[in-house]
């Protein structure tokens, strides 16, 4: 199965701006605070219309069946050579409701909240099963979630001219950067989302979720030289995600700006296999993909995993230590209850080379006679949860990041990473990597382009040797794709050495 991540992108407008002051002012949400009655008036549904529906859903023999609210806004707006470009606003709002017998799901989803189309929805993912009778639905009870985000600050309620400052503030700075800055492209994409979620077990809650990203481009030129720079910053907040230290304007301009420069003066990078050292926090990616998917229960459960059937095996090399958290506040991947009704945690994965568990939503846990690990999400309401990761990261280690620098004679040092692809049932990945340079005799030298990193993750992980004390969590774009969903996600790793991985490059 190959996979790529991947950023969904909007339509588009012209207009002039005017520079306006103060963007960083606090835009006050005018949304009431999630309430269960407005969540009731929002769908326009009771609680026992909800009831009804589930009656519906379980009526041919269902074990249990669940209902998904979900009401969405998002926006984005385009930055490019100074002018807004690109602007867009949608909303959407349906159900999705789900039928489960053993492992075996019905699923339909509609947009028309009209009951009788509701019901029809319910019925159709009935037919999953045909038997006599059908489960009780439990006593409602409020389900219990945690309180990781803040919705006091939406950027949605925003006004566009806080963006349009925003985004000029970076743009600006990073021009200022150096004049072989030639263009800069900033895009802001926000989205607030509001769910309802009951099933026939007797869980009901209800969640209002924010997010907030901007991603910046530039292409710094010297005579015939062309290289580019990426940055990107984001999390469950609002625009006051950028007036923390490292997240302000200026920073993220200036970063994007030092990247193109550095990779316009960079060499080719040299091929085969070498030691790498994998930078902190944008190094996870490869983590994420190349062992965080092996991880999760719904491809053990089907061995279709490297790591199926190996729970207190040693899989990686002893200072190895994985960790999926969903319980960080603010991050991309963080969330206050799953989309199944159930906490998120901290599930430790990995912990010292040894195979500990996996990531599990309600059926996988059933099915493998664990508990869930609050890794139940999904895209939206046209989409049933699977398991999926939220936080990944691997824990810090004894050494200084210097000092692992210092004990390598010849090598790569990875630091940003860029696309890839992995196979998901062994583990097998190529990623471009677009900010790189080389080791020599314990030192950062001649920065390389044209580098990719061609392996095993698992043998990877076997092959780490030092892992540094200061693990980053990335704030990058990151979106995870997976069965045709994408969920927002976070990683994270410290300074970690390998003692070999291919380098595909175009120096001999």
């Amino acid at each position: 199965m190959k996979r790529r991540d991947f950023i969904k992108t909007s339509a588009a407008i012209g207009a002039a701006v005017t520079l306006l002051p103060g963007w960083w002012q606090a835009c006050q949400s005018q949304l009431a605070q999630g309430s269960v009655e407005n969540m009731e008036a929002l769908f326009g549904i009771t609680k026992e219309k909800m009831k009804e529906l589930l009656s519906v859903a379980l009526s041919h023999g269902a074990e249990r069946a669940d209902l998904f609210f979900e009401y969405q806004i998002s926006s984005s707006l385009k930055l490019e050579d100074e002018i807004i470009k690109d602007v867009s606003h949608g909303i959407s709002m349906g159900l999705g409701i789900r039928a489960v017998i053993g492992e075996q799901i019905g699923y339909a989803h509609t947009d028309d909240l009209d009951f009788e189309k509701m019901k029809d929805t319910a019925r159709a993912a009935s037919f999953i099963v045909n038997n006599n009778g059908s489960a009780r639905i439990a006593d409602l009870g409020r389900t219990r979630k945690l309180d990781l985000y803040s919705t006091k600050y939406l950027a949605v309620d925003c006004d566009l001219a806080n963006k349009i400052q925003l985004l000029q503030s970076i743009d600006q700075a990073a021009r200022r950067f150096d004049s072989k800055i030639t263009k800069v492209n900033v895009t802001i994409a926000d989205e607030m989302k509001q769910i309802m979620y009951m099933d026939s077990t007797g869980k009901f809650f209800t969640d209002v979720q924010p997010m907030v990203m901007v991603r910046t481009r530039t292409l710094a030129e010297d005579g015939n030289k062309r290289q580019s720079g990426y940055s990107a910053g984001g999390g469950r907040d609002g625009l006051n995600f950028y007036t923390k230290p490292g997240n302000r304007p200026e920073e993220i301009g200036r970063e994007a700006a030092q990247i193109a420069l550095t990779n316009l003066n960079a060499k080719p990078a040299p091929a085969g296999p070498q030691l790498v050292v994998l930078g902190p926090a944008e190094s996870g990616v490869l983590l994420h993909e190349a062992v965080g998917h092996g991880l999760e229960a719904d491809f053990n459960r089907k061995d279709l995993s490297n790591y199926a059937n190996r729970i207190g095996e040693k899989v990686a090399s002893e200072q190895c230590t994985i960790i999926d958290s969903g319980i960080i506040p603010n991050l991309r991947g963080s969330i206050n209850i799953d989309d199944e009704g159930n906490l998120p945690m901290e599930s430790v994965l990995i912990e010292n080379g040894i195979l500990r568990g996996y990531m599990h939503d309600t059926i996988s846990a059933k099915a493998m006679k664990a508990a869930p690990t609050g890794n139940g999400r999904r895209q939206s309401y046209k989409h049933p949860p699977i398991p999926r990761m939220t936080n990944t990261y691997m824990t810090g280690g004894d050494y200084d990041p210097e000092e692992i620098i210092q004990s390598v004679k010849y090598g790569v040092f990875a630091k940003r990473f860029g696309g890839g692809q992995v196979d998901i049932t062994k583990g097998d990945f190529t990623f471009g990597v677009y900010e790189a340079y080389l080791i020599e005799d314990g030192k950062l030298t001649a920065p390389l382009k044209d580098v990719t990193l061609i392996g095993n993750g698992p043998e990877v992980m076997r092959n780490v040797t030092m892992v540094g004390n200061d693990l980053k969590m990335s704030t990058g774009g990151w979106v995870c794709g997976k069965s045709g969903q994408s969920v927002q996600v976070t990683l994270g790793i410290p300074t970690v050495k390998v003692k070999e991985v291919t380098v595909g490059g175009t120096q001999s």
